[in-house]
């Protein structure tokens, strides 16, 4: 059964689903302030090394990168999104930052089309809503734009070996309906409806097989919580 969904629905789905996303993020459901921890103590080892130029997948509002940018600042930022309401946000939290884009762009199409050369691509709860082809041509994407040695920074869901999808969301919503108890009712039960219509993770033993057939490394867990992970891929 194909997963996919065209640029159209891609683009009203992020578009409606943003402001709740931004809200959850910040009640720290989805462990954002952990995880963004491990991430500016990877991009402060790699500004220690020399300049870097950074594309940012799915950037949203940039609201927990930004800090991470203001302790090890890039040579340059691209930031690539598909909610131009997060992009005008993310143009407040990244003020003050020298040498930043922001693109109003699908986040696949932008990696594929650059010709730049990146140090490191980050993306940030944004991969598992592509299905495996789209996941694929990522990880391809992404290891063809990086330069050597460069590094293909993912944050996401990760189904457990042998789990199926439909076990995960049982785990996940579960986990929600549970965990997030701050959440309106109503917004709560949208948020459901999104992740079990667009969420397709990945287990790692796929997202390795994919990482394999693009020529990047395996991937090196920085941090787990939960099912939400940090993981880093080599050029």
């Amino acid at each position: 059964m194909s997963h996919s969904f065209t640029q159209d629905d891609n683009t009203a789905l992020f578009r409606k689903a943003w402001t709740l996303y931004d809200a959850i993020s910040e009640k720290n459901y989805m462990f954002h302030r952990e995880i963004y921890g491990h991430v500016s103590g990877v991009l402060q080892q790699r500004h220690s090394q020399g300049a870097y130029h950074l594309l940012d997948l799915g950037c949203g509002n940039a609201r927990f990168m930004a800090p991470c940018l203001q302790s090890a600042p890039p040579a340059s930022y691209d930031g690539v999104d598909l909610s131009a309401s997060a992009l005008d946000q993310a143009r407040t939290y990244l003020n003050g930052i020298a040498n930043t884009a922001l693109h109003h762009k699908d986040m696949l199409q932008a990696v594929e089309d650059t010709d730049s050369a990146f140090d490191v691509i980050f993306t940030g709860f944004a991969v598992h809503h592509l299905d495996a082809a789209g996941k694929q041509r990522l990880f391809s994407a992404c290891a063809e734009r990086l330069a050597p040695g460069g590094q293909f920074i993912m944050i996401d869901v990760v189904r457990e070996d042998g789990q199926s999808r439909e076990q995960y969301l049982d785990g996940y919503l579960n986990f929600m309906r549970t965990q997030w108890t701050e959440v309106h009712p109503e917004h709560l039960e949208e948020a459901c409806t999104h992740v079990a219509a667009y969420d397709f993770p990945e287990t790692l033993a796929d997202l390795t097989q994919m990482a394999k057939q693009a020529a990047l490394s395996e991937p090196q867990i920085i941090g787990q919580y939960q099912q939400h992970y940090i993981l880093r891929f080599t050029a």
